[in-house]
């Protein structure tokens, strides 16, 4: 009582009550119950049009563009089975204090999100929730996510990441350059075959030389022992599809924007109709 720690525990105590034990997802598998974290990486693009209208929407709420896409995202998650109640595990650099800028070493810590969506109201509502939510959680960062897990002791069951299971991140800090005479360096990505949550949404925007939004690249990393890779590039579909929606109309209830394109809605009335 009384010190830091015990202040961040009791925000979090008060916070994470209730929490449910997992997503709700449809599973293309069971869960096994010993994990082999089998995984692939799906990656995905988002044009710099829509780019530009979602990081002027996040302007005009007062918002980032990261609480945007989580907004977005706990949205089509909720939509696609995982309830109202949709929690989210998100990196933090863990340097809130600008003395810690110079400092060499490894501050990064994990804070939980946890978003209540409420299907008719508005994005603009639910981007708010998004916002309130995420602030409180970034004062009280400080709580490392290993010790937070031992100290609330959720239920735990092999192969099922504690407190969440979906992970999301938007990278926003300037790529490094690496430059060697006579010779052009570029990142290359190294597949791992592996997932260390069901999945985890990872993004980059990218800017322009004259500052203008350039895009979004991204990738879904997911695990092959719950997800076929068709389901997973059915929920970026959707998710692109609701980014669309309220990047045309931020107003409009989350539970009336339409997900499914022209051919899946043919497909399952045809379905329907045969009985199927």
């Amino acid at each position: 009582p009384g010190t830091l720690l015990g202040d961040r525990l009791r925000f979090w105590r008060a916070t994470l009550a209730g929490l449910p034990d997992e997503h709700g997802l449809r599973t293309d598998r069971p869960r096994p119950e010993v994990p082999s974290y089998a995984g692939e990486s799906l990656p995905f693009t988002l044009g710099a049009g829509l780019h530009a209208r979602l990081t002027a929407l996040a302007r005009a709420q007062g918002a980032t563009l990261f609480m945007v896409l989580q907004a977005g995202l706990a949205a089509l998650l909720a939509r696609s089975g995982a309830g109202s109640d949709v929690v989210l595990g998100s990196p933090i650099a863990g340097r809130g204090d600008p003395r810690l800028d110079g400092l060499i070493g490894l501050f990064a810590n994990t804070v939980v999100l946890r978003t209540p969506v409420a299907g008719d109201a508005a994005f603009t509502e639910l981007l708010a929730r998004v916002r309130e939510t995420d602030l409180a959680a970034y004062a009280h960062q400080e709580m490392p996510f290993e010790q937070l897990v031992e100290l609330l002791n959720p239920p735990r069951v092999p192969g099922r990441h504690p407190l969440f299971q979906i992970g999301f991140a938007v990278q926003n800090a300037p790529a490094a350059r690496f430059r060697l005479a006579g010779l052009d360096v570029r990142p290359a990505a190294v597949p791992t075959a592996t997932s260390r949550f069901d999945l985890f949404f990872s993004m980059t925007g990218k800017t322009a030389e004259d500052g203008t939004s350039a895009g979004i690249t991204g990738a879904v990393e997911y695990s092959t022992e719950l997800f076929d890779e068709g389901t997973v590039r059915g929920l970026v579909d959707r998710w692109r599809r609701l980014l669309e929606a309220v990047a045309e109309d931020p107003a409009r209830a989350v539970d009336a924007i339409e997900l499914m394109s022209a051919a899946e809605r043919e497909k399952l009335l045809l379905d329907w109709a045969q009985g199927d």
